[in-house]
This record gives C-alpha cells, sequence and structure tokens, in this order.
C-alpha cells in the first residue's frame, strides 16, 4: 500500500500538503522525516498494468501467488475506458450453474449503485443460489448517483444477464472510483462480446490488475483444504490502498471456492471472518461508499454440499478462508497509500473485545501516532494520549506499553528500564508491533494499520487527475 513520497511538485496536491503543513505544525516535523527509498534510490518503479501511473511501488508489497485455476469459474478483462491511461478496468467473472454467493458490504449510510444492487438480489428469497456472473468496474464508483445510477447499474446486470443466459438477479456487481459520477454502462456493454471470447480459468492476476485504482500492486491469495476427503480450492483478490477503516474496509474483495456451500453457510463463514481480517485493519478511519466482499462458491471439487452451519466438515475450511481473507487485509495495509510501515497494534487487558478492537483502532487512527511512526520517533506517549481519549475502561496505574521487545511503560509510569536507544533502532524497522495493556479485564483485540506520510497528501490531492 505504502510507496515513498515523490518529488515536491507545483499543483494541487504541493498546496493541500503546504496548508496542512502550516495548520498542523506539530504533525510536519514527523511527516517531514518520513522520507525512504523506492524501490532503487532514486527512482520510481514502474506499475504494472492497472493502478495509478507515476506511483511508485509500495516498499512493503508482496508478489502475487500462483493461483491454480479454480473449477467452475472463467476470468475475462478488457479495457473499457474508464480510466483516460491505458489499462484494464473491468473484470467479469463467469460461474457455473449452481455457483452459490454471499456478501458483507459497507455500513456507510450513502451506500453505492452496485452495493444496493447486490444487497437487494442477496437478500431475497433463495437469493445466492445459482450466481452465474461477478461484473466490476475500476475508475468510476457509481456512487451517490440517484435514479440515473440505480438504472446504470440495472442495465448492466440485464445485458450480461443476456450474454450468459441467466436472471438479472443472478449477476453481481461491484464498482471503485470517484464518487458522483454515474456509471456510463455503455462502455461495459460494449467489451462484453471481448470479455466472452476472452474468458480464462487463469487470469487471475490480470482480473486483481484490472481492479486497481491508487493501488500500486495486484493483491491476491490462495489456500487449499479438504472437506470430508475432498481437496478443496480458495482464491481471492482485493484491492485498495485508502479510505480504509474497520466496518468493512474500504475495498472490494472477491473470493471464490471450488466447494459446495449453501448461501446461508457461506453468510454464517464470511460474517465470522470478516470481522478479525477486512473489519480490523485502517489506513486514514474513513470509510467508502463501495466497499464490497462477495464469497462465491461453485461446487466443483467434489466435495459433499454443506448445508448446516455447525457442520464440522467446515473447520478445516473456515480456517483456510481465515488465511486467505487475513492475507488479502493484510495486503491493503501494506499498499496503504504513502505507507512505508506495516504496524500490528494489539490491546490487552481489556473490559471486553469490542472494547479492545475501539482502543486499538483509536490507536490506529491517530495522526500522532501514525506521523511519529513514519518519522521513526518512538514517542510512545501518543500511544497514551490514544488510549485515554476513549471513553473505554483503562486502569491507568496498571497502563503498559510495549514497541516489540521493547519495555516503554510499566504500571501507569515508564519502565524502569527504557532503552530509549534500543526503541529508536526498533522504529527504524519496516514493521512495527505496539502492544498496550490497560488493565482493565483479560479481553484482548488486534487492528493492522500503517504510518502517515507526505505521499498520502500527495496522492489524495490530485486523485481525480
Amino acid at each position: 500500500m505504502s510507496r515513498s513520497p515523490r518529488t515536491p511538485r507545483s499543483g494541487t496536491g504541493q498546496k493541500i500538503e503546504t496548508v496542512l503543513e502550516k495548520a498542523f505544525d506539530p504533525l510536519s516535523a514527523a511527516i517531514k522525516r518520513a522520507t525512504r527509498a523506492p524501490v532503487a534510490a532514486g527512482t520510481t518503479a514502474p506499475l504494472p498494468s492497472g493502478g495509478k501511473p507515476g506511483l511508485a511501488i509500495s516498499p512493503l508489497a508482496v508478489p502475487f501467488p500462483d493461483i491454480p485455476p479454480i473449477g467452475g469459474v472463467r476470468i475475462a478483462t478488457a479495457r473499457a475506458g474508464f480510466y483516460k491511461h491505458e489499462r484494464d478496468d473491468l473484470v467479469v467473472f463467469n460461474f457455473a450453474r449452481g455457483t452459490t454467493c454471499a456478501g458483507v458490504f459497507t455500513r456507510h449510510k450513502i451506500g453505492s449503485a452496485p452495493v444496493d444492487w447486490c444487497k437487494r438480489q442477496l437478500g431475497t428469497q433463495g437469493g445466492g443460489e445459482d450466481v452465474r456472473a461477478l461484473v466490476v468496474n475500476a475508475g468510476c464508483a457509481n456512487a451517490f448517483t440517484g435514479k440515473a445510477g440505480a438504472d446504470a447499474a440495472r442495465r448492466t446486470a440485464s445485458e450480461v444477464a443476456k450474454r450468459f443466459v441467466c436472471r438479472q438477479r443472478d449477476v453481481m456487481l461491484a464498482s471503485t472510483g470517484v464518487i458522483g459520477v454515474v456509471l456510463d454502462d455503455r462502455k461495459i456493454n460494449a467489451r462484453l462480446h471481448q470479455i466472452e471470447e476472452t474468458l480464462s480459468d487463469d487470469a487471475w492476476v490480470e482480473a486483481a490488475r484490472g481492479i486497481m485504482t491508487t493501488d500500486t500492486f495486484a493483491k491476491g491469495s490462495y489456500a487449499e483444504c479438504e472437506i470430508d476427503g475432498h481437496p478443496v480450492r480458495i482464491a481471492g483478490i482485493a484491492k485498495g490502498s485508502g479510505m480504509i477503516a474497520p466496518d468493512m474496509a474500504t475495498m472490494l474483495a472477491f473470493i471464490v471456492t471450488d466447494a459446495a456451500i449453501a448461501p446461508p453457510v457461506l453468510r454464517a463463514l464470511l460474517g465470522l471472518h470478516v470481522r478479525t481480517t477486512f473489519n480490523s485493519v485502517t489506513i486514514d478511519g474513513d470509510t467508502s461508499t463501495n466497499d464490497t466482499c462477495l464469497l462465491f462458491a461453485t461446487g466443483a471439487s467434489g466435495a459433499p454440499r454443506i448445508g448446516r452451519v455447525g457442520d464440522r466438515r467446515l473447520k478445516g475450511f473456515g480456517a483456510a478462508l481465515d488465511k486467505v481473507m487475513l492475507d488479502l487485509a493484510h495486503q491493503l495495509v501494506r499498499d496503504g497509500e504513502g505507507a512505508s510501515k506495516f504496524v500490528k497494534i494489539t490491546v490487552e487487558g481489556a473490559e471486553s473485545p469490542a472494547s479492545a478492537r475501539k482502543l486499538a483502532k483509536s490507536i490506529a487512527d491517530s495522526p500522532l501516532v501514525k506521523t511519529a511512526i513514519a518519522g521513526e520517533d518512538a514517542n510512545w506517549g501518543r500511544v497514551v494520549m490514544a488510549v485515554g481519549k476513549t471513553e473505554e475502561a483503562v486502569d491507568r496505574d496498571h497502563l503498559a506499553i510495549r514497541f516489540g521487545a521493547n519495555v516503554a511503560a510499566v504500571d501507569g509510569a515508564p519502565s524502569p528500564n527504557y532503552d530509549e536507544a534500543a526503541m529508536s533502532a526498533y522504529m527504524k524497522n519496516p514493521e512495527i508491533e505496539i502492544t498496550v495493556d490497560v488493565g482493565s479485564g483479560r479481553a484482548s483485540a488486534t487492528v493492522w494499520t500503517c504510518d502517515l506520510t507526505k505521499g498520502y497528501i500527495e496522492i489524495n490531492g490530485d486523485y481525480r487527475s
């Protein structure tokens, strides 16, 4: 997610940066210290097809995994023209008959037309029983577009349904990009013939690139397990690098398995595992209008169909699904806009898991904490601030703070063994762990985040260009 800041320039991004530095002077020093080298010092790494031109690949990037074909799904990409520059921005998944589906969506009060469409289709009686297609576009969010946006979504589903000989309700939709622009569905319809001709069972990396916006690397994950002795595959892709906060991280994620699982079971599994994966990452504390996570089960593995939530045969599958979802969630953080540090924050000793999560999120979302990390400043006092500003139960006199193995505070006071040199050395690592014990109970929670740098300002200052 992160990439190193680019050379300062005139224009909107520079102006916004200057204004912010003047307005938030306490943050300026930390931000100015947050300089990091791209892939090669003084150079900008080229971005693979997809994403915004000119962005350096995140120094925290991970390679795209080898994903074998998943039975029952074919994928194709095309350039529909939602972006001015050359890139694929349309992705279509075609599923075998009988594929089931479940989804989790943004809690944003102004959900997009594609979110409304999917929620409505999956929420009907028998919804998710025979989903045949998924259509995703990048470059236009089709959010806050009223009836015109809803009509565009419906027309897209109708045209795709004709191509794949299925019902409109069996077509899922997702969009990402600029808010307040109505989707031009004609651009999608014009590419459906090409999509049909190029469908492949081996296009996962192309699909991951096709849904990128300000992402700097394609995000994918893969795992295997067994159900009743039958090998089962799970693969997923995701996009997102900014406007990401818990309660459906601002992102799109699409996961496909060749297991046979009924929609109610898929919904239960997705709801269970999203809480500790996609809902436990934050980049900037902002939530999107378009957040969507869809889970599809094609049934092509030959494993017996699972129709009951408590079926013990799901144990291995649940673990593999969690692995894929957590991997994708971590990749979102690693590609945070302008990020140079991957940060794990764990709160222990809280009254409840919900309280622990709120406390961890308060730390993770604090601009002062994030800029200190960017500047490699072991200013653990900012963690104290972030914990104490919440309404959650905290025992000041038992508060303890660790950065990695380095103890900063214990029993509500600076550690007698505190070593500033060791702490400063630790802060230079690309991955940071902060652990806080608030001394109020036995519950814990973990949230993952990144630092806050000038790169974030630059990227969002000219997002629409």
